[in-house]
């Protein structure tokens, strides 16, 4: 006799063939799981996707109706294969089936809506659901695992909340091909980017070898080590170290050398990167001096990069050690993950063209 196949999330026992769990809808397997992600399209126009992100692939877009109502039956209204009547959710293809419907409040209004159902509430519009990996978790969950699982949203062009997701797994990968958190029409991103982990009550992520890099905005003066790379406006500023040099032998003859006195050394510089990794400019750092950037003013001036501020960063001399400090900039700075970054509520990490940023640890 086959032995049932318990559900990772939620532990109840489903028969072995099930792709779906019967009571809370999450998939069984690695291709239920990739089955749920699919673009949508209207009228022919693709939807943006931080809009395709907040809907489930069990979806269809005449269904987006506040309150959509499924009446109790022993068949799946969406693949029409027989249910569990007493189940809220199908076996075959994780729909929800109108039985034993679970009602919960809107975090926003309080309004009722119907969980597994209702994508927006009918009362402030607020989404009712929330993006774990691959997967969409209604809000009205698990208030546990709710409460102790990171959570991350994606920012439109405004900085305004476009998507959630919820990682109660603990971690999740970032990408354009198989991921758990996937962006399929974003160009700048590696197939598998980054990884997102919950570890020792802390989220770390790390970029896992992209093209383009995993980058981290920072919100306070920031030290630079040698090799560190910074995205200020559209440039890639490299810092670099070269010591301090030794001391210069006399002359035979007792002649001076003519030059600048001050400074009297450069101990590190700034490399301009090209999209190939070449170096097109080099600024010099000296011991004490503070380096200003940006489009219209500063020691280091970008006139054609439209997104850098007027003044945009600085790159401050302190103690024999140098720090990036953001001048209050409308797109900030962000530094180039190497290894792992640890990320505290609020930080923003660049991945691709995505920016998200940390809601809940």
């Amino acid at each position: 006799m086959t032995q049932p196949t318990a559900c990772a999330f939620c532990g109840r026992e489903n028969e072995p063939a099930s792709r779906f769990c019967v009571d809370c809808g999450k998939p069984m397997t690695a291709s239920a799981a990739r089955s749920m992600v699919h673009p949508f399209t209207t009228g022919g126009s693709p939807i943006s996707a931080a809009f395709a992100a907040a809907v489930p692939a069990s979806a269809s877009l005449s269904g987006l109706r506040p309150h959509a109502q499924l009446t109790p039956t022993g068949t799946c209204p969406k693949c029409g294969k027989d249910v569990d009547p007493s189940m809220p959710f199908c076996a075959h293809c994780g729909s929800p089936t109108g039985n034993a419907a679970v009602t919960a409040s809107c975090e926003s209004c309080g309004a009722t809506y119907l969980v597994g159902t209702d994508l927006f509430c009918a009362k402030c519009g607020t989404p009712l659901g929330t993006r774990v990996g691959s997967m969409l978790t209604p809000s009205g969950g698990d208030a546990r695992i709710r409460a102790n699982a990171p959570r991350l949203c994606v920012l439109d062009d405004e900085g305004a909340p476009a998507a959630n997701f919820m990682l109660e797994r603990g971690d999740a990968v970032v990408g354009r091909g198989e991921a758990d958190i996937r962006f399929e029409d974003d160009v700048f991103l590696s197939p598998l980017h980054a990884r997102f982990e919950l570890r020792d009550g802390a989220l770390w992520v790390r970029d896992l070898g992209s093209r383009n890099g995993t980058w981290c905005f920072i919100d306070a003066p920031t030290p630079l080590s040698d090799g560190d790379v910074m995205l200020v406006g559209s440039q890639l500023l490299r810092f670099r170290r070269l010591g301090y040099p030794g001391p210069h032998p006399p002359e035979a003859d007792a002649t001076r050398r003519m030059g600048s006195l001050l400074p009297s050394a450069d101990v590190a510089v700034l490399e301009q990167l090209r999209a190939d990794g070449s170096v097109r400019d080099v600024f010099h750092l000296s011991p004490a001096r503070t380096v200003q950037l940006g489009r219209e003013s500063g020691d280091w001036v970008f006139p054609y990069d439209p997104t850098m501020s007027g003044r945009h960063a600085e790159i401050r001399s302190q103690d024999a050690e140098y720090y990036v400090h953001d001048s209050g900039s409308r797109n900030g700075v962000a530094l180039a993950v190497r290894g792992e970054r640890m990320l505290k509520k609020g930080g923003r990490v660049l991945v691709g063209d995505q920016i998200l940023r940390v809601e809940s640890v």
